[in-house]
């Protein structure tokens, strides 16, 4: 599943083509995604602007001139793709060429720009939903969400109160979407590693007494920080079906510290990496220098 980086990555590469056009045709080549499209989905598309293109956690949020939010979720391999308005995809240093199995793009945004947004979603496992922006605070999907963690609000104080008292692992925490929005299994396993914290350890263990954060939370918080911060800049983590905009694969993978890297030695402390699976998923630590 795309995680944050992944999403933003997206969000800026199709911020140039959206953000101030007018969408003056949207198509949809099927009805379920992997939710039903709503009937008036094309309807309430179709002549409007996208007056700006957010992320919210995981999910893309385009404001429309008519007052209404398009909410985009990508699923496990969803992407979209730029097609000018020439005809050529997008040019990328990194270019992936995409299957030119065609029957998978099931949204088209055609734009004023010339430009054409497409939505390719083999397993069909993303989704698109449509609502009022006055709506957003109650809106399912978004609802109950944590802080951004590139956000100003987010710091060691505000994990820190997060998680007092939690008996869950500090891992299970992270990837709570309730504790922090948009974190998922990649960067939580490389943001702990950074901090030289155990993926085992309780989620107590970054506040005090008093709700305080401690020492632990303060590393974490910065780990998280710039462990997403370089994954952006690198354009993502391609593994499995994670593309770019433009086609171009994300390379933050060659920049993992332990996250499928078994077996491989520790890059801090000439430890090996390990791989165990908690909750369900694969955990990649070092036993050596995380504690």
């Amino acid at each position: 599943m795309p995680e944050l980086p992944e999403v933003e990555t997206v969000r800026r590469g199709l911020q140039p083509a959206m953000e101030g056009f007018r969408i003056d045709r949207a198509v949809a080549h099927r009805e379920t995604l992997r939710f039903p499209l709503q009937k008036d989905f094309v309807a309430r598309l179709t002549g409007q602007t996208v007056t700006g293109l957010g992320r919210r956690a995981k999910y893309l949020l385009a404001d429309l001139s008519s007052g209404d939010v398009l909410l985009m979720h990508l699923g496990m391999s969803g992407s979209f793709r730029v097609v000018e308005a020439d005809g050529e995809t997008t040019p990328g240093e990194f270019h992936y060429p995409r299957s030119e199995d065609r029957t998978h793009d099931h949204v088209v945004f055609e734009m004023a720009s010339g430009a054409r947004i497409v939505f390719n979603d083999p397993r069909r496992f993303g989704f698109m939903k449509v609502f009022p922006r006055s709506e957003i605070e109650i809106e399912p999907h978004l609802k109950g969400l944590g802080p951004e963690p590139l956000g100003n609000a987010f710091d060691a104080s505000l994990l820190a109160k997060s998680c007092a008292g939690k008996q869950t692992s500090l891992k299970a925490a992270l990837l709570d979407q309730r504790v922090v929005a948009g974190l998922g299994n990649i960067y939580v396993c490389e943001a702990l590693f950074r901090a030289h914290l155990s993926p085992k350890r309780k989620a107590s263990a970054l506040a005090n007494r008093k709700s305080e954060p401690t020492d632990r939370a303060v590393r974490l918080t910065e780990a998280i920080r710039e462990v997403l911060g370089e994954a952006i800049k690198a354009g993502g983590s391609s593994l499995r079906d994670h593309r770019q905009t433009s086609g171009e694969l994300g390379y933050f993978q060659h920049s993992f510290k332990v996250y499928d890297r078994e077996g491989e030695p520790c890059p801090t402390c000439g430890g090996t990496v390990q791989r165990f699976v908690q909750n369900g998923r694969s955990t990649f630590w070092c036993p050596k220098c995380q504690k």
